[in-house]
């Protein structure tokens, strides 16, 4: 028969610790991705990485080697069991589900929503993972695979745990969680938004010259081009995601977190079985 072994206050609401390994890997690959977004503000005019400005989405595509390192060593090293495995399948499919429902409609993606509610519930490991998945699946079943996938899946992985990193995960409760987190999906929708622009802004070539990447230019013209390429592209869907990601979580927050909460519970992720005979 089996038994549960008793905690002190009962099982944490975590699917996925964050142990050494896991952390120096996600270090890693944060590093990483940071130089793969920002390499035009890093990288001096005369730097011969500016003269191969084109093939860089495939060089840092390489990223998604390193996200998968993390997403193993993470899951490895946590023990994942085959609850949270169920969870973090259910809610990824479900965020992929939802990405194609705003396609085309400027800023109705609702499964940022899930992903604030689902880091904020089981954690940030749980976040990275599953922010990373849910977009790798989303990739797969949109069709939108590409260079661009690493720079979406870590994005995404950031954003999600970024959730789980906020202030009062185990005693903040009610309005006040609602609006902190409402606070939190505002600006990280509108972060994420930016960290693609970065990605994706200095492969413009000749489309825009105006506000396009001029290697040849010093990082404050680059920055005001940047900026002024922000708002000609993508102010309007980035304000868009924001807001929908806000009313979703003031309207439906309650209920998507009082069903994480249950399940989480009840699915006692790190509540040790044992068994006896009889």
């Amino acid at each position: 028969m089996a038994h549960r072994r008793p905690g002190a206050g009962g099982p944490r609401m975590s699917a996925v610790r964050l142990g050494p390994r896991s952390l120096l890997s996600l270090a890693l690959v944060s590093a990483v991705g940071v130089i793969a977004f920002t390499w035009p503000f890093l990288a001096p005019p005369a730097s011969t990485l500016n003269a191969h400005a084109q093939d860089a989405p495939w060089l840092f595509a390489g990223l998604l080697v390193l996200l998968v390192a993390v997403v193993a060593a993470t899951i490895s090293e946590s023990g994942l069991g085959a609850k949270a495995v169920a969870m973090l399948g259910v809610l990824a499919a479900t965020g992929a589900a939802l990405r194609p429902i705003g396609a085309g409609t400027a800023g109705i993606e609702p499964m940022f929503f899930l992903m604030v509610l689902s880091g904020r519930v089981l954690g940030p490991g749980f976040g990275f993972v599953l922010g990373s998945v849910t977009m790798f699946a989303s990739a797969l079943l949109t069709g939108g695979v590409g260079p661009w996938m690493p720079f979406q899946m870590l994005a995404m992985g950031w954003f999600t745990m970024g959730a789980g990193l906020l202030p009062g995960r185990s005693g903040l409760r009610g309005r006040t969680e609602l609006v902190l987190l409402a606070a939190y999906g505002f600006l990280a929708a509108f972060a994420y938004g930016t960290a693609m622009n970065m990605a994706g802004w200095p492969f413009m070539g000749t489309l825009a010259s105006h506000i396009a990447f001029d290697p040849d230019a010093a990082v404050p013209a680059n920055l005001a081009r940047f900026i002024a390429y922000c708002v000609a592209t993508s102010l309007g869907w980035d304000l868009g995601r924001a807001l929908v990601t806000v009313v979703l979580t003031l309207t439906l927050g309650p209920y998507v977190l009082k069903a994480l909460r249950r399940a989480t519970r009840r699915a006692a992720f790190e509540t040790a079985v044992t068994f006896e005979d009889r």
